[in-house]
């Protein structure tokens, strides 16, 4: 089991959320209680893959957005990019 731990891969984390905004091209929401908090993934690709599915099912509506967090960034700011994304 420790071995394990020294060998797996860093943990970092993502948060995909979305909701309506106020204004196309900004990032202000409309409504905060509407936000949808999809979730936290340990790693982009995951994150990315419930980004990209969240985000097809609204793509009739042209001021809803959802946002991929590198979460990973602000819990350790001073950490080097470990990721390429």
């Amino acid at each position: 089991m420790a071995a394990e731990l020294l060998t797996a891969k860093p943990q970092l984390l993502h948060l995909v959320l979305g909701g309506e905004l106020i204004e196309l091209g900004g990032n202000e929401f409309k409504d905060l209680e509407k936000v949808d908090i999809v979730g936290v993934f340990p790693n982009y690709a995951s994150a990315y893959v419930a980004w990209k599915a969240r985000a097809q099912q609204t793509v009739d509506n042209a001021h809803m957005r959802y946002f991929i967090v590198h979460l990973h960034r602000l819990l350790d700011p001073e950490a080097k990019d470990r990721s390429v994304r």
